[in-house]
Order: structure tokens, then sequence, then C-alpha cells
């Protein structure tokens, strides 16, 4: 196995525990979302605390899912093209979950 393939098999399985993490922990796993942990409390109560930790689980099985597909097939072709390809696909995913603002990151987990 090459290193690329370890890197996407290491990769996916990090993210799947993380998953599990916020499949465990549920509403509370979104303490651990980078930016929510920082608000104040009273802030962080207008938010859908459950609904954050099940799309976070949500983004880490998909990164898992890339990952571990990317490392699969690169095993089983002998060739670092899928993993790097799936190194790629994982950065587009990640870039698209990753926001500056606050509003545009918890903005669709306001509570009413």
């Amino acid at each position: 196995m090459d290193m690329w393939t370890r890197v996407c098999m290491g990769m996916s399985i990090f993210f799947w525990l993380m998953a599990l993490l916020f499949a465990v922990l549920k509403g509370k796993g979104a303490m651990l979302i980078a930016g929510f942990n920082t608000m104040p409390k009273e802030q962080r109560e207008r938010y859908d605390k459950e609904r954050m930790s099940r799309d976070q689980r949500n983004a880490f099985a998909l990164w898992a899912a890339v990952s571990g597909a990317g490392g699969i097939l690169s095993a089983l072709t002998s060739s670092q093209i899928p993993a790097i390809l799936s190194g790629i696909l994982w950065l587009v995913l990640f870039f698209k979950e990753v926001h500056v603002d606050e509003e545009k990151a918890f903005g669709k987990y306001m509570l009413k």
C-alpha cells in the first residue's frame, strides 16, 4: 500500500469515529463544533443543537465514505490516482462546510 492509500484509510477511520461521537452525544455534540462553543450561553440556546449535531455527524460520515472509497479503490488498482481524487473531493466538501461568518455557519439552525 502506498502512502496516499494509507492516508485515505486513516482519514476514513478518523471520520467514522467522529461521526460515531456525534451520534452518541446527540445535541451535546454541538459543543464540539468550532465557533459554536465560543458563543455566549444565552446565544447558544437560540439554536437547534440536535440538528447541528446530526448534520455534523452526516458530514463526517460522508467524508469517511469518500476517503474510504478512495483508499479502497487505490488499494485495488495499485494506483495513487483514486486516493488523490478522493482527497480533492474531500477538500471541496470540507470547504463547502466552512464559513467565516457566524450567520452563514449557524443561521439555518436558528430556532423560531
